[in-house]
């Protein structure tokens, strides 16, 4: 063990960390504001440069990491604000800041401002994912908002030419920096919000912050908030961030960007559209084929008229030979019942029998005459029944019957061959006219479908 009188040697490395350590936690994050002098860029993309004032200097060191973030070119004698942790490094014992963020000096006031205003506007919820709106997918108008002469325009619309020709779009011109840049962005969110475009696109190219600065006003940003078309933000390039990339809907990095995200490609839908016909025309022949096999089935088990009309006609035929051979029936069962009692009343003698004999027989042909009356009737209604029922089936009496009204000279109307008898005069009326003509003959009993002999 070392005596008290010992001294405590340390080496040059432990020295170096311990310094740096002490350093570190000291200072863990600083602002400086200097003059950029001895700027170097080696070949690793690191860059290593001084920052001095009047009286001092300090060492400093971006690694590529960081520095492809930072909107500048840095460059000697420039001032900058540096934003980073104070180290040593240790190989050197070179006193030095480890740089995070670099921007021009006049950049330290508008990003205080920025930071300020985005908290604000997070606070109150303006920045958060339920009030985004999804962009529609097929816009057919779309409002842009932008320089009139500005290269982010042109950006905007060789894309939109190339994929979605046919898109329309309106341009609202507007300042987009410098002192008139905030009303006539604001009118401009409101005449675009009145168009009833589809989509509003919000752009420029990229700038400094204090280029950029009208798209971190709060007024810009609430109107552009109080929109009720979807909006999209393309401010700057990819690194550059606004407030209204914040509120818009939707944020692209690039003008260019922008457009590719908002319309569909042409090709793509094309194809998309050729697949979607496919599909449909297949389906639809499918179902042809379904229908037509189907209308072909319900078609075989519809009859055919000819085919029901000839089983009307034969039904009318059994039902007249049924009632012949009822009619027969009854006549010789009444002819067996007369002669039986003529046999009785020749054995019995004339007088009183022949009288009961004769009522009797005048009773029996009473009902003979009512009980074939009866069934004539109840036949003819079967016949008349299944003779409607012919006709309602069979198209051939709709299509070739005619109708026509015969009157005599005193202009009744004739309704059977006994009211006419030769040489009368009748008037035939028909629907387009009238004939007259004098009777020649008479053929009761002849039917239309007998012939008609002169």
């Amino acid at each position: 063990m070392p005596s008290k009188t010992e001294k405590s040697v340390l080496t040059v490395s432990q020295l170096n960390r311990q310094a740096r350590v002490t350093i570190e936690q000291k200072f863990q994050q600083v602002w400086v504001v200097g003059e950029i002098s001895n700027f170097a860029r080696p070949q690793s993309g690191h860059w290593y440069f001084s920052l001095k004032d009047q009286n001092a200097q300090v060492r400093c060191a971006m690694f590529a990491s960081r520095n492809r973030s930072v909107n500048m070119q840095p460059s000697n004698g420039q001032l900058v604000i540096a934003r980073g942790r104070v180290s040593l490094y240790e190989g050197r014992g070179d006193f030095q800041i480890i740089v995070d963020q670099l921007e021009a000096a006049g950049e330290g006031a508008l990003r205080q401002a920025f930071d300020l205003l985005k908290v604000k506007l997070a606070t109150e919820g303006l920045f958060d994912e339920q009030h985004k709106r999804p962009l529609p997918p097929l816009p057919e108008h779309i409002a842009v908002i932008t320089s009139g002469t500005g290269a982010a325009l042109s950006d905007v619309l060789a894309v939109w030419k190339r994929r979605f020709p046919s898109l329309r779009v309106t341009l609202i011109a507007s300042a987009v920096q410098g002192a008139a840049a905030e009303s006539e962005l604001i009118d401009a969110i409101d005449k675009a919000d009145q168009l009833s475009a589809d989509i509003i696109l919000l752009t420029r190219g990229g700038g400094s912050l204090e280029d950029l600065w009208s798209f971190n006003l709060e007024s810009v940003t609430r109107a552009l908030g109080k929109c009720q078309t979807p909006t999209v933000s393309a401010i700057g390039h990819e690194i550059d961030v606004t407030i209204c990339d914040f509120i818009a809907d939707l944020r692209a990095p690039t003008p260019s960007a922008a457009a590719e995200l908002m319309v569909p490609n042409r090709t793509d839908l094309q194809q998309v559209f050729a697949h979607h016909y496919r599909q449909l025309n297949l389906l639809w022949r499918q179902q042809h084929e379904r229908q037509s096999l189907k209308v072909t089935n319900l078609g075989l088990q519809i009859p055919r008229p000819e085919h029901v009309l000839e089983r009307a006609n034969q039904q009318v035929d059994d039902a007249g030979e049924r009632l012949h051979r009822a009619a027969l029936g009854q006549i010789r069962s009444k002819g067996i019942t007369v002669q039986a009692l003529s046999r009785q009343l020749q054995a019995l003698g004339p007088g009183e029998q022949l009288e009961r004999a004769k009522q009797q027989l005048k009773n029996a042909n009473q009902r003979l005459n009512v009980g074939l009356g009866h069934q004539l009737n109840t036949a003819k209604k079967q016949i008349a029944a299944l003779s409607r029922m012919l006709q309602s089936v069979s198209p051939l009496p709709t299509i070739s019957r005619g109708f026509a009204v015969v009157r005599n000279s005193q202009g009744d109307v004739l309704t059977g061959v006994g009211d006419i008898k030769k040489d009368d005069t009748t008037t035939t009326h028909f629907s387009d006219g009238i004939i007259i003509s004098k009777v020649l003959k008479t053929r009761p009993g002849v039917t239309l479908s007998d012939p008609v002999e002169q």
